[in-house]
């Protein structure tokens, strides 16, 4: 009865199933509004990192109280709920539509690659959407970030701005690939914003960096899965949105190296830090 009833209200309710990505009809779904709300939010994120600098003295931050908690909670609920409506739409999808495309594709290569011709509607698109508009509740963080640690971060603007422009692409150009995406992305913020809430309230985080950590496991299936969407597209027929896709593929790539030089620094002050360490303890024992 649980099934059923989360079955509905996740992949059958009306609303999902008749849902249409259109300009005149969806909430943020036009060009000027991405350029404008991403232009909106580096200008806004750089001008608070600026005032902050001449107002408070250095080392002083902003208290939030709760807040990051709360935002950190709410993230982790509406990702899982997100990742299992896009897992349970997908499967109805997949039982609905796959006399069309059964002779070419497996379902497993269906999540990866859309037959040619697929509209913009339906239940996967609806949870796509979604997808898309949580993107710009991700921003927050860098806001916190600001205020809390007065620490601004090119690779956090870039990240943000250009995981919404993906977003987006997904939905105006029907693009393979995004199901996969989606889900494996929603699945990792679930576990690495409930992690934040669990050390945000206190209780003990783990002795590695586990937010780092899932980002990379994050970005390697992405990149596997990128290379199996390119087998597909010259192998089975094509791929829907394959020029969005390929436009996608350089913005991951430019995300992985940006992230990865960042792991590296990350890594050398921390050998660094631990090389200065070392021989204060030796010297202590001497004594």
């Amino acid at each position: 009865m649980i099934s059923k009833t989360l079955t509905y209200w996740l992949s059958e309710h009306p609303v999902i199933v008749g849902f249409r990505w259109s300009h005149a009809q969806s909430w943020g779904s036009t060009w000027s509004f991405l350029f404008t709300s991403i232009a909106f939010y580096l200008i806004l994120s750089t001008l608070l990192h600026l005032f902050l600098a001449v107002l408070l003295r250095p080392g002083r931050s902003v208290p939030l109280g709760p807040i990051p908690a709360l935002h950190s909670l709410s993230m982790a609920l509406i990702s899982a709920t997100i990742a299992t409506g896009i897992l349970l739409s997908a499967a109805a999808e997949i039982r609905d539509t796959r006399w069309f495309w059964r002779r070419s594709k497996t379902p497993f290569q269906w999540l990866l690659c859309f037959p040619l011709g697929t509209r913009p509607s339906g239940r996967v698109f609806f949870w796509s959407y979604l997808f898309y508009l949580t993107r710009f509740l991700h921003m927050l963080r860098t806001i916190f970030a600001v205020l809390r640690h007065r620490r601004l971060a090119f690779f956090q603007l870039f990240n943000h701005s250009i995981l919404t422009c993906m977003a987006f692409l997904w939905l105006e150009f029907s693009q393979s690939f995004q199901v996969l995406a989606i889900v494996l992305t929603t699945s990792v913020y679930s576990v690495v914003y409930g992690y934040r809430f669990w050390t945000a309230i206190g209780l003990p985080g783990a002795c590695f960096p586990f937010v780092v950590s899932c980002q990379m496991v994050l970005l390697g299936c992405n990149l596997v899965c990128h290379i199996g969407v390119l087998l597909l597209h010259f192998f089975k027929g094509g791929c829907n949105g394959i020029g969005a896709w390929v436009f996608n593929s350089v913005l991951n790539g430019a995300i992985l190296l940006l992230f990865l030089k960042f792991y590296v620094k990350m890594h050398l002050r921390k050998r660094k830090c631990g090389s200065e360490v070392v021989p204060e303890v030796k010297k202590c024992k001497n004594e």
